[in-house]
């Protein structure tokens, strides 16, 4: 199974010019089967006031797909006869998936209140419940804070949160309902399982304390140390040293996938396409047996 992360900047490329249709094509010519999208957006003027996320869906139609919208204004208007067109601008993440996506839930993160000229927006983190054919994974989708590490560590605190209870809560339902014949039930009990791969642009790198707290504290006799229960970095578990690598031209390895640690040996190769012109970031490819 081939998982791909890529921060696309709403389209606009390396080149300066916003091309959604280039994006589409870099992600259908890499054949991956769940890929996690960040800063995808949907009715805003600098990208052509087009919808991105259903534009990149139609593109890649042979994927089921969720968008999480975390920055969400009012972009109605009036069109022929005065008639409303009820429309959101909206800022968020996508997941698509060549396998149906059984469940999804999308989380707001900790925001910092900033003030000019800082920007700070909402964001959020994307859950899709997949089963790639040997039972069911989740699979995150999420961008944090670009501020600095002391906005992104409680972002940071409440992906862990998020994540280590999702078990414990079920399924998007889960239990039975008084009257199933209202069709609460229909589909059956959705699963929520414990495995969970989260992919995204984390704004840090192998150096910081945002990164120690995602996989654990860095030891200097034993190096890094990893919780049997959290998380590990597909990097380095496919044999990648963790200090190499480079997601964004001008910065080290910012965009990341992290897998639940007992899944570590399933992690066979991970690399950065550098050659993609679509985006400002560069897309990341997980390659790991299903």
């Amino acid at each position: 199974m081939l998982l791909c992360s890529y921060n696309i900047q709403y389209g606009l490329g390396r080149d300066e010019k916003y091309d959604i249709a280039r994006v589409a094509s870099e992600l259908a010519q890499s054949n991956a089967d769940v890929i996690a999208l960040q800063e995808v957006e949907r009715f805003w003027q600098r990208s052509g006031a087009i919808d991105e996320a259903a534009e990149i869906a139609t593109r890649l139609a042979d994927f089921y797909w969720v968008f999480g919208a975390n920055l969400d204004m009012e972009a109605s208007y009036r069109g022929p006869g005065g008639k409303l067109v009820n429309r959101r601008r909206q800022f968020g993440t996508m997941i698509l998936s060549r396998y149906p996506i059984i469940s999804s839930r999308n989380f707001p993160l900790p925001k910092f209140g900033a003030m000019a000229p800082q920007h700070s927006i909402q964001q959020g983190i994307l859950e899709a419940v997949i089963d790639p054919g040997s039972g069911p994974i989740r699979f995150y989708s999420t961008h944090l804070s670009h501020l600095c590490p002391e906005t992104r560590l409680p972002q940071v605190e409440a992906i862990l949160d998020i994540v280590r209870r999702a078990p414990d809560e079920g399924g998007a339902w889960c239990g039975g309902h008084p009257l199933p014949e209202g069709g609460w039930l229909e589909g059956g009990m959705p699963p929520m399982p414990r495995e969970a791969v989260l992919m995204g642009d984390l704004n840090f790198d192998h150096t910081s304390e945002e990164y120690s707290r995602m996989i654990g504290p860095r030891s200097a006799k034993y190096g890094r140390l990893v919780n049997r229960d959290g998380f590990v970095d597909a990097w380095v578990a496919a044999g990648n040293v963790e200090e190499t690598g480079k997601t964004h031209p001008n910065d080290r390895r910012i965009d990341h996938c992290f897998v639940w640690a007992p899944m570590a040996k399933r992690v066979r190769r991970v690399w950065v396409d550098t050659d993609a012109m679509g985006s400002d970031h560069y897309p990341l490819y997980i390659e790991i047996d299903a």
